[in-house]
């Protein structure tokens, strides 16, 4: 269990959002289209379909302007923890990175949605801690896709105690934590704004691949970049 909270720990510190940067979102227009429409991600190791919430407008419409601006190509998964979640997001990562180019980090105001939960296959924005952002603001750009574990009934109770605070999760969210699994301790503390459709194997591949651990920043020892994006037509059910 002591290890568990030194990467909870790691992971809120750790989101490397650049400070004292000003806004700046890519100026694109978000049509009706873009809503309707799936998130592709090809990366080096596989093909992630990402389909966003309704329910989280805000971030959903930033990502997509992210898409389609072609911001994501190139930049690296520069954060890996097996068994928790994959980060990416961060332009220091990108090949030949040209600092005096970068469109610079930005927040968005939170947006918590008791139906969004973090199962395994979730996206949602990384931030900083809650010692420098108590409103939880997410990152603009920053993102990581949950990995997470297998609980059983024992975690997820104490998961309750000591990380929500007492806050008890709902039935239907426990069994799907004890199923598939999940990083139930993000719960309400970071904005969910899509899920994978697809690619749950390249996941798994890129939170598996070797890092640097901890100290090294968990950085993966071998560079997984994101190589092209687009927003494709959703398919018919």
């Amino acid at each position: 269990m002591k290890n568990i909270f030194q990467l909870i720990h790691c992971f809120i510190f750790a989101m490397l959002i650049t400070q004292g940067t000003v806004k700046a979102q890519p100026l694109i227009k978000v049509k009706k289209k873009d809503i309707r429409a799936d998130v592709q991600m090809v990366t080096d190791a596989g093909t992630f379909i990402i389909r966003l919430s309704d329910s989280t407008p805000a971030h959903r419409d930033n990502f997509i302007k992210l898409i389609k601006s072609k911001f994501y190509e190139g930049i690296a998964f520069h954060r890996v923890i097996s068994g928790f979640m994959i980060q990416a997001g961060d332009e220091k990562s990108r090949e030949n990175a040209d600092s005096t180019k970068f469109l610079k980090d930005y927040t968005l105001p939170a947006e918590f949605r008791t139906s969004l939960y973090h199962k395994k296959g979730v996206i949602a924005a990384a931030r900083w801690g809650d010692d420098i952002n108590p409103q939880k603001n997410s990152s603009g750009v920053q993102f990581y896709i949950v990995q997470g574990r297998i609980h059983n009934d024992f975690t997820l109770d104490s998961t309750e105690t000591h990380r929500l605070k007492g806050r008890k999760l709902p039935h239907a969210h426990r069994e799907v934590y004890k199923k598939t699994g999940g990083s139930p301790h993000l719960d309400q503390n970071y904005t969910i704004f899509g899920e994978l459709l697809s690619g749950y194997d390249v996941l798994d591949k890129i939170a598996q691949t070797p890092t640097s651990g901890k100290a090294g920043g968990d950085k993966p020892l071998a560079t997984i970049r994101i190589t092209q994006t687009s927003m494709v037509k959703r398919k018919s059910s």
